[in-house]
């Protein structure tokens, strides 16, 4: 069928002692709470580099800030009957920032090198189905796959799908990730890993008339209080997440605009199932039962999200309502006992984020586990810990991680991507993200028919079971589903927070 697509404030002071001139009427300044990994979107597991990513890199298809689906780079797709290839049609006369044409070649290239295993990139589980990719002529190109993928258009819509000159990965190579190249909006200037990332306009953006700022800094603010600061004073336009404790205030402020958004960011924290004693179901529910949820969407987000309902998130397709879990610490204790643990044991908490609302919620997991005597050390890692300690290591039988808080958003909008990287056995660490190190062979196989069915009846169904298995075994902590708050300057229009946590500011203006 064919479908045609239409259209700190002290902290930052040495940074910003260029002020008032660095702040032109067209230049906006976003704070965000962590720094960035890498500019390769392939090869970038955070949302926040993707969503950041987004200032000059574009793909085929898109979401526009409700999540629904849109074309991007392309112009319209042909879907085979028997699922097997789409064709795209290309839209014409587009450049990359270094002068270069986009044309088929240039989404081959892509494609190529993600769907290489030795290039090994983090986000080649999301595209390895891709069996040959094919420049039918200059605007055409033909995706084969390996067999039938029902997700597979909304995998072009991920936020990793971009489409990075050719050119520029010639002459970069590995340090692509610190010199991106693409096609939109904006063009690199500057990264400064702890302090800031510039862009300015590009001004052979196919889209005429934008962008309408001249340049975006991108400011990584690890502290609320500080990121709270600097939008008081103005030295910022926008930041995300706001400090939930802080929300009150700022919505005092005359010049402020404070926005809580609906999300499909999902916080959990895994447990290492192949090590004692998270490899026992009884000690995972226990712990689950252990953790008041209505009191953590209180003290941590401040009421700004809502307890688990599921393994998935409501707003994401196919998803199922199977709780919230209840909270007893007297039901806990029994399964400890019945599961060997009397007495309860001490393990390890680690966070994949070392932001305040990050330590302040493994804390409170602390406590709360203490009551049903589970003692755990707690541990906020950095950037590079959390690669180095978990994401990257190769053996599952020696990984060192055992309790990890982290999040998940679903970028493709489907429940696919909110389980397979998470919970199949094909995604143990450093292929994808399962760091619980869970394994079902029925939801092994839930998950693979659901994507070889285009039958929406029978992919609800595979994926209802998928998930119910999931929440009976308990190999995450089910925590809490949560708002994204944000505030902006009533002066700054056209940016917005998107349900996965990343950022849509294809219409920025700063009157």
């Amino acid at each position: 069928m064919k479908h045609t697509l239409t259209k700190l404030s002290t902290a930052l002071a040495v940074s910003l002692v260029l002020a008032p001139n660095a702040f032109a009427a067209k230049d906006v300044v976003v704070a965000v709470q962590s720094n960035f990994t890498s500019m390769d979107p392939y090869d970038a597991n955070d949302t926040l580099s993707q969503a950041v990513a987004k200032s000059f890199y574009q793909g085929l298809m898109g979401f526009d800030k409700d999540m629904k689906m849109v074309p991007v780079l392309a112009e319209s797709f042909t879907a085979a009957k028997d699922g097997l290839s789409y064709t795209f049609k290309l839209k014409k006369g587009i450049k990359f920032q270094d002068g270069t044409d986009f044309n088929a070649e240039a989404v081959k290239a892509n494609f190529d090198r993600v769907t290489n295993p030795d290039n090994k990139l983090k986000r080649y589980t999301l595209y390895k189905n891709i069996a040959k990719t094919e420049a039918v002529d200059a605007n055409t190109v033909k995706f084969t796959l390996a067999e039938p993928f029902s997700a597979f258009v909304n995998t072009l819509a991920h936020p990793s799908a971009v489409i990075i000159s050719p050119a520029a990965l010639q002459k970069f190579g590995k340090d692509i990730g610190r010199n991106p190249v693409g096609t939109g909006p904006f063009k690199f200037v500057e990264w400064k890993q702890t302090d800031y990332m510039k862009v300015e306009k590009f001004a052979g953006y196919w889209r005429k008339g934008y962008p309408k700022v001249d340049t975006i800094t991108w400011r990584p603010v690890v502290d609320n209080n500080s990121r709270s600061a600097i939008m008081q004073t103005g030295e910022a336009n926008f930041t995300y997440p706001l400090p939930y404790e802080q929300a009150e205030l700022l919505k005092t402020k005359p010049n402020l605009e404070v926005t809580a958004a609906p999300s499909i960011v999902h916080r959990y924290i895994s447990l290492n199932t192949q090590q004692k004693p998270f490899d026992n179901p009884k000690v995972r529910e226990a712990l689950n039962y252990a953790i008041n949820k209505e009191a953590l969407v209180k003290v941590v987000f401040g009421g700004y999200a809502i307890p688990a309902e599921g393994v998935v998130p409501k707003e994401v397709a196919f998803s199922t309502k199977l709780g919230p879990w209840p909270y007893n610490p007297v039901k806990a204790r029994e399964l400890l006992k019945e599961a060997g643990y009397p007495n309860g044991f001490e393990t390890t908490l680690w966070s994949a984020y070392n932001y305040t609302t990050a330590q302040k919620l493994i804390q409170f997991v602390q406590q709360q586990l203490s009551v049903v005597g589970v003692k755990a050390q707690v541990l906020a890692l950095e950037a590079g810990q959390r690669v180095e300690k978990v994401e990257s290591w190769q053996d599952p039988a020696t990984a060192p991680v055992r309790m990890y808080y982290v999040g998940w958003s679903s970028s493709t909008g489907e429940a696919d991507w909110a389980m397979r990287p998470l919970l199949a056995s094909e995604s143990f660490p450093p292929k994808s993200f399962n760091t619980g190190y869970y394994k079902n062979d029925a939801v092994d196989a839930d998950i693979q028919n659901a994507l070889k069915t285009v039958d929406v009846a029978q992919k609800t169904k595979l994926y209802a079971d998928a998930q119910q298995r999931i929440w009976k075994d308990a190999p995450w902590i089910f925590l809490a589903t949560e708002q994204l708050l944000s505030a902006r300057t009533k002066s700054l229009n056209g940016f917005y927070m998107m349900p996965d946590a990343s950022f849509n500011f294809d219409e920025i203006e700063l009157k």
